[in-house]
């Protein structure tokens, strides 16, 4: 995949475990969608599946060029398959979704026109009518006990459908669970947040990876330790040598 030209101008991140089935038909729909944004590509994240996930993925590239392939050995969770993804990317501007088929890529071109501004660094997809009582219930909780913390300005840090800039992605922290703080830390980094409002699907087929316990006991701790890096942050010096 070396030899792709031209260099994307937009590079899709799609982190996976045990989704086989949602591969091609989530395939199909990015493809349409991102059709205005070419030269795009797309890069599915194996987090160490045990199904068919590969295979799929193998079979959907062999028409389009555009799609790659990163495989972790073992699973290491979304974040980590998500900076691999970010790490892989040829492109600027990067967007990332859900590979369960719960995201719509359509909503995809609308994410990344709202980094036409130079101040904006993130764009968090904002969920409308999602699936499932249990489900609202826990996101709510969640959020509401991060955003009365680190005073985001986001009501759902959890939606998987993002756009931000690859060059400040990567001057983040890394740590498990760093995707449901972005916005916070994308925010530390100078940068405005912009949100847009998105609709959540049903699932394609099999089921959730993710529950309450990931949401918000096991991120506890993340939550304390990024409220203490926005408290800690001190003004970048700007400087120029002196001949």
């Amino acid at each position: 995949m070396s030899d792709l030209n031209p260099a994307p101008r937009l590079s899709v991140v799609v982190p996976v475990k045990n989704e086989a089935l949602n591969i091609l038909p989530l395939v199909e729909e990015i493809e349409r969608a991102c059709s205005a944004l070419a030269p795009f590509e797309v890069i599915y994240v194996d987090d160490g599946s045990t199904d068919d996930t590969v295979e799929q993925v193998r079979s959907a590239r062999a028409t389009r060029p555009w799609l790659r392939l990163v495989r972790h050995e073992a699973s290491c969770g979304q974040s980590a398959a998500v900076r691999t993804g970010a790490h892989a990317a040829r492109a600027p501007i990067i967007a990332t979704l859900d590979g369960d088929g719960q995201n719509d890529p359509a909503f995809i071109p609308e994410l990344v026109a709202a980094l036409d501004d130079p101040a904006v660094g993130l764009v968090a997809g904002q969920r409308l009518g999602r699936k499932g009582a249990a489900k609202r219930w826990q996101s709510r909780v969640a959020n509401g006990v991060r955003g009365r913390v680190l005073k985001d300005g986001t009501r759902d840090t959890g939606c998987g459908l993002k756009a931000f800039r690859r060059e400040v992605y990567l001057r983040l922290p890394y740590f498990d669970a760093l995707h449901r703080f972005m916005p916070a830390l994308v925010k530390r980094e100078g940068y405005r947040i912009a949100h847009v409002d998105v609709v959540d699907r049903p699932r394609h087929a099999g089921q959730s990876n993710y529950g309450l316990f990931d949401r918000l006991w096991v991120g506890i701790l993340d939550l304390a330790g990024v409220w203490w890096l926005i408290r800690r942050r001190r003004r970048v010096p700007v400087s120029q040598e002196i001949h």
